[in-house]
């Protein structure tokens, strides 16, 4: 049972705090959580902690914020940081993003839908209602329109004055007696890689974080079930509530009744792949208080689909006076805050593209002593870079076949290469 979850910026401050007993829990406490984890150098390590012999904290991190949940009883430390998992994953849905600027700028807004989302994901304690679908049917997301008619009609609450369908439902992420005019089901294979190629071109570290996303539009209670052609490759699965575990665990099939409209089946991992898709090789040489720098790009190994939405960037260090940087192919530009960032796009099948200029030395400088770590951004549609592929997807308890579709996406996430 949670007695209270708190929302702290990335200094330790109490951004939001919801009791949800009557024990009302100290904020003391979280003084002594932030100084404990800054003391372990490890503020987004999610492990449960023990604050003292009557009170547990559970924490995870997000975009800067972390959820920490308090409880005097001890309780499943797994079952307390999926929650937390939920309450971030819903409320990033509903504000359109979560980070410590959109709360502060919105707060207002922020704390009516925080306080009335918790309200019903958690009653007493106890996890309640956790699936988006059903949440947006009582809770409608904040949006312009309801800001101003909240602001004509003096009515403030976005909670809805009927109960959802799925109330009445066998399955509770599910309404009852869905009816679509046209069936159509689509699975998306969405990745991200993580990458770390080291100053010689030689990949340290490469691995895939992935999740199935499933748009479902099905009439009636149907079954689905979907097979790949290689789940072994599959590490660290977390599954929605609608999956059944006995037959992933005996077959490594996803068996289950999907809640209507987009909803994430299942996330995963894949460790220690060999290849990247694209190359950037940086060379930096300084002498008399001048740094050459030269950034040459290009596709590595060629994943059969278009490379789009390619980016490279990175901070120029401290020491650097000034900086003149020009390419051959797209655009450079240099913030305020001396972040360079060079926008290619999509990579040509002509030329490669190649960024040069110098970078100025403060005085007295001869050598540039730190050298920058390059952040790569990419996006190809049409393939999962894991190489997991869906085998089948299966119907019951519907009518007639509906329309499916597959599609694999691949994004960069923490692609570093280092000078």
């Amino acid at each position: 049972m949670l007695q209270c979850i708190f929302l702290l910026s990335d200094s330790g401050e109490i951004i939001l705090e919801k009791q949800l007993t009557s024990h009302q829990v100290d904020r003391s406490i979280c003084v002594w959580f932030w100084e404990n984890v800054i003391s372990h150098g490890d503020p987004f390590k999610v492990l449960p902690v023990i604050a003292s012999p009557t009170h547990y904290l559970f924490q995870i991190g997000r975009d800067g914020i972390t959820f920490l949940a308090c409880t005097q009883v001890e309780m499943p430390p797994l079952m307390a940081i999926e929650f937390l998992c939920r309450v971030a994953d819903v409320l990033n849905e509903y504000l359109g993003g979560l980070n410590e600027d959109l709360i502060k700028d919105n707060f207002v807004i922020v704390y009516e839908v925080v306080y009335l989302l918790l309200d019903e994901m958690i009653d007493n304690g106890f996890p309640l209602t956790t699936e988006p679908n059903i949440l947006r049917d009582m809770i409608a997301p904040p949006n312009l329109v309801s800001k101003v008619l909240s602001v004509v009609t003096g009515n403030s609450s976005n909670m809805s004055n009927t109960l959802p369908g799925a109330t009445a439902s066998c399955v509770p992420w599910r309404t009852a007696d869905l009816k679509h005019s046209s069936n159509e089901v689509y699975v998306d294979l969405v990745e991200e890689m993580d990458a770390i190629i080291n100053r010689d071109g030689n990949l340290v570290k490469c691995e895939i974080f992935g999740q199935v996303e499933v748009n479902s539009h099905l009439s009636g209670l149907p079954d689905l079930t979907i097979s790949f052609t290689n789940p072994s490759v599959l590490n660290d699965v977390r599954f929605h509530p609608c999956v059944r575990f006995r037959p992933w665990e005996s077959n490594q099939i996803l068996s289950f009744v999907p809640p209507d409209g987009l909803f994430k089946l299942m996330s995963y991992r894949i460790k220690k792949l060999n290849n990247i898709p694209i190359y950037v090789k940086p060379q930096l040489t300084s002498d008399a208080g001048t740094c050459r720098v030269s950034v040459l790009v290009g596709i590595k190994n060629n994943p059969g689909k278009t490379i789009d939405n390619v980016t490279v960037q990175f901070q120029l260090p401290a020491c650097v006076a000034s900086a003149d940087l020009s390419s051959n192919y797209g655009t450079v530009n240099i913030l305020a805050d001396k972040t360079c960032f060079w926008s290619i796009g999509r990579i040509p099948k002509d030329k490669a593209p190649c960024m040069s200029g110098n970078l100025v030395l403060e005085t007295g400088l001869e050598h540039l002593n730190v050298f920058p770590t390059f952040q790569v951004g990419f996006k190809i549609m049409g393939v999962a870079l894991s190489g997991l592929k869906i085998d089948k997807l299966d119907f019951k308890n519907l009518p007639s076949p509906p329309y499916k579709g597959f599609r694999g996406i691949t994004r960069a996430g923490k692609y570093e290469v280092r000078s």
